[in-house]
This record gives structure tokens, sequence and C-alpha cells, in this order.
């Protein structure tokens, strides 16, 4: 037997508003067929007033709690991957924390920006592995929106606001059976040579602003399709399975053109890949388990699957992990 962490349940949360591109042209000089075209954008969330990142946070964690059956009390850890936190500090996990009333265990956040979701599910799996608690809810929640240059035609049709969660508990399970559930394998990686490429102009350190998110796509597109092509090789090799072997791939939603280029590279046909970037664009670290949850609740995902997600974002960082539902 072997300490594995499971999945138990997911959920999502979406703004109350949403914005269209045929909205968004009467903001900046843009049309529908531009965007349409060069991301397979069509649709947006934004947040109004009283909506943050803890508020969505926090509905998509009582929805991961509700289908896992789950009560808060028994979470005694809580990561959330999120670069547009409530407060520099503390921690909007803390925030999520005491909205749910399961105060007391570990609460923190992780800044990997795109992959933070995937660096909270690493986290947490290695603190439950470890036995430093028994259940947790992984968190990606963004509001992309407030960090936008809305006068930056070039990135500001690019994102919308969201949050996804999952419950995650440590469970013993029988390591030879191959359909045992549990996350199998996570393989992490960053590079700061590449922080030009996609970052923030300010800081509070730096500049003393939020500052606005600036990008080169076109270079972003480059590394995307190469790193994520390797590192989902990697989870692949380390796991002994093929690309055949998986169910669904769940990938960071940043731009249709680099989930259909990365599949290809990886000869995953088109239909295995969950694509929800029309719906609800880049929502960075929201979007994976934006999207797992969608896949879950829409009957596509069931119990046994086996599950790659992958995400690379700002820094540069990127991953993948596999796990088997």
């Amino acid at each position: 037997m072997t300490l594995r962490s499971v999945i138990r349940g997911s959920g999502s949360a979406l703004p109350a508003r949403a914005v269209s591109n045929a909205e968004l042209a009467t903001m900046v000089d843009t049309t529908d067929e531009w965007i349409v075209e060069r991301t397979g954008i069509r649709n947006r969330h934004i947040v109004g007033e009283g909506e943050t990142t803890a508020t969505l946070a926090t509905e998509a964690s009582r929805k991961a709690l509700e289908a896992a059956g789950i009560e808060a009390a028994s979470i005694d850890l809580i990561v959330l991957g999120t670069c547009s936190p409530d407060q520099t500090f503390p921690a909007t996990a803390t925030v999520v924390q005491q909205a749910l009333g399961c105060r007391g265990g570990i609460a923190f956040d992780v800044a990997a920006v795109c992959s933070g979701f995937l660096y909270a599910l690493a986290t947490a799996d290695a603190l439950l592995r470890t036995g430093a608690a028994k259940r947790a809810l992984v968190i990606g929640a963004e509001t992309m929106s407030r960090l936008l240059d809305w006068e930056d035609r070039t990135t500001c049709v690019l994102f919308g606001d969201g949050a996804g969660a999952i419950v995650l508990e440590a469970v013993e399970v029988d390591a030879n059976d191959p359909v045992a559930p549990g996350i199998l394998a996570t393989r992490l990686h960053a590079d700061g040579a590449y922080n030009d490429l996609l970052h923030m102009d300010g800081g509070p350190s730096t500049t003393g602003t939020i500052g606005k998110l600036r990008m080169k796509g076109r270079e972003v597109f480059r590394h995307a399709v190469v790193n994520l092509a390797a590192v989902l090789e990697e989870v692949l090799e380390e796991t002994g399975y093929q690309s055949a072997d998986i169910d669904w791939v769940v990938p960071h939603q940043a731009n249709a053109r680099i989930l259909d280029a990365t599949a290809r590279k990886l000869g995953l046909p088109a239909e295995k890949v969950v694509v929800t970037v029309d719906r609800h664009a880049n929502t960075s670290a929201a979007s994976v388990p934006l999207a797992f949850d969608t896949a879950v609740r829409d009957g596509r995902i069931k119990p046994g699957d086996l599950v790659m997600f992958e995400a690379m974002g700002g820094g540069f960082t990127w991953g993948a992990s596999l796990v088997r539902i």
C-alpha cells in the first residue's frame, strides 16, 4: 500500500458579468474576427463591485466541498495559486479559510502565474504524503482584469476572471493496481531568463504599484509549445504511460492555437483536449481547475480516467501532472 493524494471533488466560480468580443470591441480597437482568429476566445467573465479573488475562490471551494461530500471543518490545508491576491499580505488563502470556517490549519498562496494551480497541487500533494495534513483545498483563482492595461489590445482581449478548486485527500491505495486513484507524478520547471516576455511592470518593492501586465505574445507562443510538450513527455516517461493512454488533457487555457500545436506535437487527438478558452479566455492560475470542473460536471471526465494537467506562465514557469481520477 502507498499513500496518494486523491481528488474527491471539484468546483468553480465565474463573475456575474460576461463580456463578449463584440462588447470588448466597443472599448478597444479590435474586432470579434481578429480575436477569434488569433486566440479562439469569444467570451470572458469580468469581476464587478464586491467580487474579488477571495470571493471567487471561496465560491469554487464551497462547490468542491459539496461535490466531495466533505465538511469544511475537516480541511487542514489550503494552497491557493494566484498572481492577483486581494492584499499584498496576508495570503488570500487565509481569507478563504476564514470564510469557510476551517481556521487553524495551514493556509498560504503560491505565485507561479498561469502555472500557479500546478505548483499549488504539487505542494499540497507533498504535504499530504508526508502526513502534514490529511485533507486539502487546492485552488486557482484570479481577477486578471484588474491587472490589465485596457488600452493595450494585444493583452486586454486575452484574459478573464474566475476560480477553480479541488478537494484532495491522503488515501492508502494499492500501488500495484493500475486504476488506483491519485496523483501519479508531477514535474515543475522555471526559468527567470524569460522574465521580460511575460511580466508585470510594477511591484511593492520596485514601483510601489501593482503595475500592468506586459507580454510579447509571439515569443511566448513559441516557448509554450516546446516547453509544454517536453514536460508532458517527462511525466509520461516517469510513470511509464504513453500519450495514447491518456483519457483527457486539461491544459492551461491561454490560446486555442497553443492547445492545438501542443496536442499535435504529442500526437494527441483534439477530442481528448478539454477546451474552455472560447468561453472563459485566459484565467491564469484558475484556468486548469476551472476547465477540469467544467469537464467533470458535463460528464466528460469520469472516475477511473487518466488525466494530464499542464500549464505554462510568466517567469517562465511550467509543469504537468498526471492524475488517475
